[in-house]
């Protein structure tokens, strides 16, 4: 029954059993978390042929000796492979380490301080830079901006993505705008994947902009699905093209939830001036990248057509860590208003919003009873999330008896936090 419906006899007595379920809860000595999106051991084995693939065999397909220096836009075959998952060409790719986030990073820090189109373009000469942030997202995104001095400004996710409406509202009565983060296929953390009429206005949006503008596309779940249905992404790097921007775009992917989360690939895709500017700007922090790791990464995941098989062996693992959290969710909340989640067909997240003022709350019951959840704010700006609302689920790390067992603790606090805050009403 929802929860306006109950008379107050009724939510006493659902307050009474909430209270009784979470005193059964706090004795049972959990010890549970989903705080982060990592992959779980079974998921790392997956990639244990890793290990040896070479033997012996250090040279790459041009001759090169990937155990030397040098090479500082990747290996040729690593930049064709994983030019090809951000759909771009080799010329127009380039991989470096293990960590797509300092990829992210070296863009935007190269853009602030040095300029993208030369020393007169830095945005650091402006009295302010903003950066557009939609939201709820990705909490590491908000903090390059915030660890930089770049102002963010947040705008709504929808289910089709950014709302476009505000965004480009944004964007033509504020000249100091300079980007926008965007986490276009199973959005971190709503799962959501942009639609077509999303991606080509996101295309457009550099001919808005008073100045340099950048899309950070963090492609970061492309090949992420957990079922055969889950929604296509259309091309950005073609809308782009159409709209005259390409100069605008930047996408980034890694290997890091694929083969070892530590020891992974990281890659990005531009114009080939882009690259160049960047490679200049690189050149100051390394001679080259692990070339060892790419040319392991070649020879393992070979063509797009084992990556998906590869991906699909992930999807057997982790399917049903997601559908265990969507059945509890279903089954304790269903039909309530107590919240409302989506259910993804890919990524590594569920996102599940309270009624208005009870994320933080619900964060603190669950701590109580030892279930670890990502902090309510997260994946807001400035960790504030004005509704108070959004809480950041991630199943894929835990057994499946710990992933279930959390779940049904999550239940709990919500139904407890929400029927206090109805009683107190």
């Amino acid at each position: 029954m929802h929860i306006d419906q109950l008379s107050d006899a009724e939510l006493a007595q659902r307050l009474a059993s909430a209270e009784s379920d979470y005193a059964a809860l706090a004795a049972s000595g959990l010890s549970l978390d989903l705080t982060r999106g990592k992959p779980g051991a079974q998921q790392v084995a997956l990639s244990d042929a890793l290990d040896g693939i070479l033997q012996g065999d250090y040279r790459a397909a041009d001759g090169t000796d990937v155990r030397n220096y040098g090479g500082l836009f990747g290996l040729p075959e690593a930049r064709e492979l994983f030019g090809a998952w951000l759909d771009a060409p080799a010329a127009e790719t380039l991989v470096g380490g293990n960590a797509s986030l300092s990829l992210m990073y070296t863009v935007i820090d190269c853009a602030l301080n040095e300029g993208l189109r030369g020393p007169g373009s830095a945005w650091g000469q402006a009295e302010r830079v903003r950066f557009l942030c939609p939201a709820p997202g990705y909490d590491r995104h908000f903090s390059i901006c915030q660890y930089l001095g770049i102002e963010m400004l947040t705008v709504p996710m929808l289910a089709e993505g950014p709302d476009m409406d505000a965004v480009e509202a944004l964007l033509r009565d504020d000249p100091s705008i300079r980007g926008i983060w965007c986490v276009p296929r199973f959005s971190n953390p709503t799962g959501c994947v942009y639609s077509d009429a999303t991606v080509e206005r996101i295309a457009g949006l550099a001919n808005l902009a008073d100045g340099d503008f950048v899309v950070m596309w963090d492609n970061a779940y492309a090949v992420h699905t957990l079922y055969p249905d889950a929604p296509r992404l259309a091309s950005v790097r073609a809308a782009c093209a159409r709209a005259g921007t390409a100069d605008s775009l930047f996408q980034f992917g890694s290997t890091s939830k694929v083969t070892f989360a530590g020891a992974g690939v990281a890659f990005m895709a531009s114009t080939t001036g882009n690259l160049d500017t960047l490679s200049r700007h690189l050149s100051y922090q390394t001679i080259g990248p692990d070339k060892v790791n790419q040319l392991r990464h070649v020879r393992f995941l070979r063509d797009a057509e084992n990556i998906a098989a590869h991906m699909e062996a992930h999807a057997t693992l982790i399917r049903p860590r997601f559908e265990a959290v969507l059945r509890a969710l279903e089954e304790g909340l269903g039909g309530t208003g107590m919240g409302r989640w989506e259910t993804p067909r890919g990524g590594y997240f569920i996102a599940f919003d309270t009624l208005p003022g009870l994320a933080r709350e619900v964060v603190r019951l669950a701590a109580e009873v030892g279930v670890s959840l990502t902090p309510a704010g997260a994946t807001f700006p400035y960790g504030e999330d004005p509704r108070d609302s959004n809480i950041r689920l991630a199943p894929t790390f835990p057994s499946q008896q710990d992933v279930e067992a959390a779940a049904r603790a999550f239940v709990t606090c919500v139904q407890l936090a929400t029927l206090r805050q109805k009683a107190a009403a």
